[in-house]
C-alpha cells in the first residue's frame, strides 16, 4: 500500500515536470531584457529551469523615428568690393618701347603700373640683360633699336636706359681702347649717334634716360661722363634727356639707399649691389619718364576732329580736316580779342574795377552824367529845396537827422 502511495507521488511530480507547471513563480514579474543576475528568469516552466533549456526571446517591434530632412544652408553670396576703378578694355593703340639693359627692364616695369590708368597704352619691355654699347658682339643695339621699330608700327615713344655695363675697352678692328680715353669717347659717341638716328627716322620721340648714382665712387664717376654723353646725343637727335641724379642722393649729395619714394614715404629704393633698383626705386624712376610720356600723349593728334561752325556763306565744297595747331591759333585769337572770320561768340572785355567819375559840380561833362548834374542845378532855384541842395552839394554840410533814421544818434532815443 505504501508503496504504491509513493508511486502515484512520483507519476504525480513526474507529469508536473511535463507540463510546466505553474505559468510564473513571482509574484512582481520583470520585464523582459532586465532581469537581475543570479535570478531565474520569470514566466519559464519548472522543467526549463530543471533542464537550463535556453528560450527564444521575443521580439517586439520598436516603434520607429520620424527622420527630420536636415535644413540647407545657402552659402552667403560674396560681394566683392574693388578700390580700383574698373577700366573699360579698349584698343591698344600706343607702345612705349624701353630698350638697354637690366635697369631699363625694371623702369619699363615701373611704367606698367604709372601706365596703370592708360588702357590704350602698353609698355613694350625689349631690354636685354648685361648689355651696353661696347659689346656689339654681345648685342648691337643700333642693329636692333633699327629691327625693333620697323616691326612695330604702333610705337609711340621709345625710352632707351645705358651705361653701367659700359665701363669696357672698345675694340676697333685689331686695337682695343681703354674705358673713357679720347678715342673710346669717340666711338662710343658714334654709338648713342646711331640708336637715336634709329628712332629719328621712324619720326619716333627719344627719352634716354641718364643712369642713376652707384655705391661705388670710382663707377659714379665714369657715369656722369656717360650722362653728359646721353645728353648731347639724345637732344641732338630731337629727343629728351631725364637726369635721375639728383632723385637718388641724400641732403649731402651722397649715394643713398633710401630715400621718398613716388608718395612721399620714405622706402628702400636701391638693392644690396649698389646698383639695381627695389620696386619703391623702379617705380620712383618710372616716374619722371612716365610725365614725358603723358606730355606726348597730348600732343599725339587723335582721330577725333573739332568741327567748327561754317558761315552761311561759305563755300561748302570739302576741305581738309583743320589740324590741331590750327585750332589752337584760333583760340589764342579769340582770347586776345582778334576778329576771326568764322561767326563765333564774341569775346566780352573784362569789366573795370571801378566805373568813369562823374563830377557832381563844375562843367558838366558829356556822358551818363550830365542829366544828374542838370536836374541838380535846376533845383537850386526852387525855395527850401533849393537851400537843401546848396547845403549838401555845395558846402558839404550833413542835413539835420530825423527821429528813426538811421543818422539819428540822439541818446536816449525818443520815442
Amino acid at each position: 500500500m505504501r508503496t504504491r502511495s509513493l508511486f502515484m507521488i512520483l507519476a504525480a511530480a513526474f507529469l508536473l515536470l511535463l507540463t510546466g507547471g505553474p505559468v510564473s513563480i513571482a509574484q512582481n514579474p520583470v520585464p523582459p531584457g532586465r532581469i537581475p543576475q543570479g535570478q531565474p528568469p520569470q514566466g519559464r516552466s519548472l522543467f526549463n529551469m530543471f533542464w537550463q533549456i535556453p528560450e527564444k526571446p521575443v521580439a517586439r517591434p520598436q516603434p520607429q523615428r520620424q527622420r527630420v530632412a536636415p535644413v540647407q544652408r545657402r552659402a552667403p553670396t560674396r560681394v566683392v568690393v574693388r578700390d580700383d576703378p574698373v577700366i573699360p578694355k579698349v584698343d591698344v593703340n600706343h607702345h612705349v618701347l624701353v630698350i638697354g639693359d637690366t635697369l631699363a627692364g625694371q623702369i619699363a616695369e615701373g611704367l606698367e603700373d604709372a601706365l596703370e590708368d592708360r588702357a590704350d597704352v602698353a609698355v613694350v619691355n625689349k631690354a636685354k640683360a648685361d648689355s651696353g654699347l661696347v659689346r656689339t658682339d654681345f648685342y648691337d643695339w643700333p642693329k636692333a633699336a633699327g629691327e625693333l621699330l620697323a616691326a612695330d608700327a604702333k610705337v609711340m615713344v621709345g625710352v632707351v636706359v645705358l651705361g653701367p655695363n659700359d665701363r669696357q675697352v672698345i675694340r676697333e678692328g685689331e686695337i682695343t681702347h681703354e674705358p673713357l680715353s679720347e678715342r673710346w669717347l669717340q666711338l662710343y659717341k658714334t654709338r648713342i649717334e646711331a640708336v637715336a638716328s634709329a628712332f629719328s627716322a621712324k619720326r619716333v620721340p627719344l627719352i634716354w634716360v641718364g643712369a642713376p648714382p652707384m655705391q661705388n665712387a670710382r663707377l659714379s664717376a665714369d657715369l656722369t661722363t656717360l650722362n653728359d654723353l646721353f645728353r648731347k646725343g639724345g637732344e641732338a637727335a630731337g629727343g629728351e634727356f631725364i637726369d635721375l641724379w639728383g632723385a637718388y642722393l641724400d641732403p649731402e649729395n651722397r649715394y643713398a639707399a633710401t630715400g621718398p619714394d613716388v608718395n612721399g614715404q620714405i622706402a628702400r629704393l636701391r638693392l644690396g649691389d649698389g646698383v639695381h633698383f627695389t620696386k619703391a626705386g623702379a617705380r620712383k624712376a618710372a616716374h619722371f619718364v612716365d610725365i614725358v610720356i603723358r606730355r606726348i600723349l597730348e600732343k599725339t593728334p587723335t582721330q577725333n576732329v573739332i568741327a567748327l561752325p561754317v558761315p552761311p556763306d561759305a563755300d561748302t565744297t570739302p576741305a581738309s580736316p583743320p589740324q590741331p595747331a590750327d585750332v589752337e591759333r584760333l583760340i589764342d585769337r579769340m582770347v586776345s580779342g582778334v576778329p576771326t572770320d568764322l561767326p563765333l561768340i564774341p569775346v566780352v572785355p573784362p569789366r573795370p574795377l571801378a566805373g568813369p567819375i562823374l563830377p557832381l559840380t563844375g562843367a558838366v561833362s558829356p556822358g551818363g552824367g550830365a542829366a544828374l548834374i542838370a536836374s541838380i542845378q535846376e533845383a537850386r532855384g526852387r525855395g527850401d529845396a533849393a537851400a537843401q541842395l546848396d547845403r549838401v552839394f555845395g558846402q558839404g554840410i550833413a542835413p539835420e537827422p530825423r527821429p528813426g533814421r538811421a543818422d539819428d544818434f540822439r541818446w536816449p532815443r525818443p520815442d
